[in-house]
């Protein structure tokens, strides 16, 4: 990963979570690893009192297509592994949880154009 790829990501996280806290979402963690996995946000809807895991997909251009289309069946897959990690890790087994994303797209000096697809996948 390049440091610009990596600067675009933490920005699109930095502007993710701001959008969750804005939304009223508690932040519980960022970053979460687990051997060869991570998890960008772990939050806690208030509105269903669940744990929320969310993929953040961000893009500089369109050269590679929309940020959504980064979220792949192994991706989702490795989410899924993720959070069973990590609901195991905190005794959490037992909340109810989802898995939403947020799309962040950079365009210059316009302001980003950023999305919350609330349950994005199963």
């Amino acid at each position: 990963m390049s440091i610009g790829t990596k600067k675009t990501g933490d920005e699109g996280e930095e502007i993710a979570a701001k959008l969750l806290i804005e939304k009223g979402f508690e932040i519980l963690e960022r970053n979460y690893r687990y051997k060869k996995g991570e998890i960008d946000i772990v939050a806690r809807d208030p509105a269903t009192n669940c744990i929320v895991f969310v993929e953040v997909k961000s893009r500089k251009n369109l050269e590679y297509g929309e940020p959504e289309y980064g979220i792949t069946k192994n991706k989702m897959s490795q989410i899924r592994r993720m959070a069973s990690a990590y609901q195991f890790d905190k005794d959490l087994s037992e909340l109810e949880c989802r898995f939403d994303v947020v799309t962040v797209l950079f365009r210059g000096k316009e302001k980003p154009l950023v999305n919350h697809y609330i349950n994005a996948f199963m």
